[in-house]
């Protein structure tokens, strides 16, 4: 397209030698009109994010461009200097990435970081660019800009960072916007939130933006086109209607089929027994003290009641900061409630020494979102399936053979024992965190955010190997998440938080429903996307 804001033709970006394929993306050609956005789907390992990164001139060392062409408003992008590619990068094309921890300085203030991007490109005075500052911080709807400027990435909620990075990638009013990711580890009014936000800033400045996700919600709500990549190479490209409701390619059939649905399915019968995992009334009030010693209680979580039965599934679902995992981690007693009760099996643990609460604590096992932070990534994967069993009196014979019967369970080869975790997939290695919890034989498994990193076929892996798992041992499992869509094909009752309270919680099919509270119908309305079976609303008009 001659108007065309960038154009792709057949970029090939070739892999280090001994990589499981030659080419990390394969002859993808695409072109993006002004003020249309075009999404990028597929799963891990598709070559979506690589192709991104080459268009802004970030690739890693390792890979290198091996041929095809980018040009950004007709000005080809491979062959431009290093020093014209700085000026780009910010003026002509920018990018909001999946982790703004990880894009942000920990020591800079958000102030001062967009502040540097106005001293590289422009010529204006400090007290000119301090206001363009003030003023982006305000367009992208941060409370108090003056207090934002002053703070520290840490200092800020996820939604609050995402922002701040945003404003970053749009103040100097790029003609192309990249985002890679970047809604992917936030709760759904948070995401709704950036959604509109991101639809705003392209709508006022005319940007093309080119959208990174695997969220097939979040493309039926913000997508003009959609591109579907497998293995590096472009499988289906179209309008997004004709992906999402008329897909050609049995791989995006695939995929689609993949997208849990927010309806629930018929429920199971109730369980019966006691409950093996119970908190009653628990508390926790965290103590901050500011710069002249003043102290500031700030009550994270009140008066939470909670049982997880066998053979059963509890989700809690909630926005962030809503006290989910604190409550979790509560029960767990991986931080200390200041009020309440807590149960595990017949044994009351709210108040027991850690010497005394060692021995049970085989009993709850935790998964959390980030296999990487769950594994050595120095230890073999062998030797981190036995060292749980180990700590609690297993044999080292019979550890050994409980974990290779683990990684059939798990659905991996036995062989992989002897590998180190980076040498598996991100799918593979929760499956082993997975594993790694089961081998100290739990009653109660609690999965904090365990798939929502996951793209949608891997995430329904996991689903059904949860479901398996459960069936077979008769584990409780407490499914702690801020997707609706997972919670509702996976959980026998919900319980919704809000700022530390349950606010509403039932049997899951009845929830969803007919929710009793505003905040609950509120979260149910701010999830992205349908049931793809539906009609798609056009673009920008759910947000």
């Amino acid at each position: 397209m001659s108007d065309a804001v960038l154009s792709i033709e057949r970029l090939q970006v070739a892999l280090p030698p001994g990589a499981d394929r030659a080419l990390a993306v394969d002859g993808v050609s695409l072109s993006i009109a002004p003020g249309r956005t075009m999404c990028v789907v597929g799963e891990s390992g598709s070559g979506k994010s690589v192709m991104s990164t080459t268009v802004m001139a970030l690739l890693p060392r390792e890979l290198r461009v091996a041929g095809g062409g980018i040009a950004l408003k007709g000005e080809a992008l491979l062959q431009a200097s290093p020093a014209r590619l700085r000026e780009l990068r910010g003026q002509a094309m920018g990018m909001v990435f999946q982790e703004p921890m990880t894009a942000l300085n920990p020591v800079m203030t958000c102030g001062d970081q967009v502040d540097e991007l106005l001293r590289t490109h422009t010529d204006w005075p400090a007290a000119k660019r301090r206001q363009a500052v003030l003023d982006m911080f305000a367009r992208v709807k941060l409370p108090d800009p003056e207090r934002m400027a002053r703070s520290y990435p840490h200092q800020l909620s996820g939604g609050q960072r995402q922002r701040i990075v945003i404003a970053m990638a749009v103040i100097l009013k790029p003609a192309l916007l990249i985002c890679d990711e970047p809604t992917t580890a936030l709760d759904v009014t948070t995401q709704r939130e950036i959604l509109a936000l991101i639809k705003q800033v392209q709508q006022e400045q005319g940007s093309a933006v080119l959208f990174i996700t695997h969220d097939m919600g979040v493309v039926a709500d913000i997508a003009d086109e959609v591109l579907v990549m497998h293995q590096g190479r472009a499988v289906e490209q179209g309008s997004r209607d004709d992906v999402l409701l008329r897909p050609q390619a049995e791989y995006t059939r695939m995929l689609l089929a993949a997208v849990p649905s927010i309806t629930p399915p018929a429920p199971r019968p109730e369980p019966v027994g006691a409950p093996l995992l119970r908190g009653e009334a628990v508390g926790k009030t965290y103590s901050a003290h500011d710069w002249m010693g003043r102290t500031r209680k700030i009550r994270a979580l009140e008066a939470a009641t909670v049982g997880v039965r066998a053979g059963e599934t509890v989700g809690i679902v909630g926005e962030s900061g809503s006290g989910k995992s604190t409550l979790a981690r509560c029960l767990m007693r991986l931080i200390e409630p200041t009020e309440g009760k807590m149960f595990w099996g017949d044994a009351e643990v709210a108040r027991l020494k850690e010497n005394r609460l060692r021995p049970l604590r085989n009993r709850v096992q935790v998964v959390f979102q980030d296999p990487n932070r769950s594994l050595n990534p120095r230890m073999r994967v062998g030797e981190a399936l036995i060292e749980g069993a180990l700590n609690f009196g297993t044999p080292r014979a019979e550890a050994e053979a409980l974990a290779a019967r683990l990684m059939d369970q798990v659905r991996l080869p036995r062989e992989g024992l002897q590998r180190y975790p980076s040498q598996f997939s991100g799918g593979q290695r929760q499956r082993l965190a997975i594993a790694r919890a089961l081998a100290c034989k739990p009653k109660v498994l609690v999965a904090d955010e365990a798939v929502s990193a996951l793209d949608v076929s891997v995430q329904a892996q996991i689903m059904a190997l949860l479901r398996d798992i459960q069936a077979e041992l008769g584990l409780g499992l407490l499914f702690i998440t801020h997707d609706l869509r997972v919670a509702a094909q996976l959980c026998d009752r919900v319980i919704v938080m809000h700022q530390g309270r349950i606010v509403e919680e039932g049997r899951t099919a009845e929830l969803y429903a007919n929710p009793q509270q505003d905040y609950t119908r509120r979260l149910f309305e701010a999830a992205p996307g349908h049931d793809f079976a539906a009609p798609i609303t056009p673009p920008g008009d759910t947000l």
